[in-house]
């Protein structure tokens, strides 16, 4: 299994705005559909990666949580499914299923968008404020498959909880670490 960090976009970045194919509702959604009144969480996520399965659960509980506080979540997945034909927007849309996703889960075919954020990963993990700035880029937690730390979010949840109590952007952020996306 590759270990691949994420790219870290620039603090302070406008999130790249989408038009992109939700796979449970069939109909495309934007990043002004998908944003929230106080933040958005922006995951790029596929249904097959051993780091996303490790995790998939706390980001699912995360941003339920979170929703109560005006930040909305949006998946992205962006691998290549000629040669991933488990990531399909069909398996996409029985996956947000099985793990009851209460945000939707996006394909991006043309992979543009993963290439806008600079995404590398899977989970590649970003916050962005109610402008839309970057506020956080980086790991859930330091939880990984095998290495027997528990999955808390605790990063994650740091900087949520700094962007909704006004407390400033975190310094020590790290990278995420997961498989690579998988490019045409």
């Amino acid at each position: 299994m590759a270990r691949t960090p994420s790219n870290m976009m620039p603090l302070g970045t406008v999130a790249p705005g989408f038009n992109l194919l939700d796979t449970v509702k069939s109909s495309n959604r934007t990043l002004d559909e998908c944003k929230g009144a106080r933040g958005t969480l922006v995951y790029f996520i596929c249904n097959h990666c051993p780091f996303v399965v490790h995790v998939i659960d706390e980001l699912v509980a995360i941003s339920k949580e979170y929703a109560s506080e005006g930040i909305n979540t949006v998946a992205i997945s962006s691998n290549d499914i000629e040669n991933y034909p488990q990531d399909s927007p069909d398996k996409m849309k029985q996956f947000a299923l099985n793990h009851a996703f209460t945000f939707s889960y996006l394909f991006d075919e043309t992979q543009e968008i993963a290439k806008a954020y600079d995404a590398a990963c899977t989970p590649d993990i970003y916050l962005f404020d109610n402008n839309l700035e970057c506020v956080y880029r980086g790991q859930l937690d330091g939880a990984r498959p095998g290495n027997d730390v528990p999955v808390t979010g605790h990063d994650l949840r740091r900087a949520l909880d700094h962007l909704i109590t006004g407390k400033g952007i975190i310094d020590n952020q790290l990278p995420s670490i997961g498989c690579n996306i998988k490019w045409k």
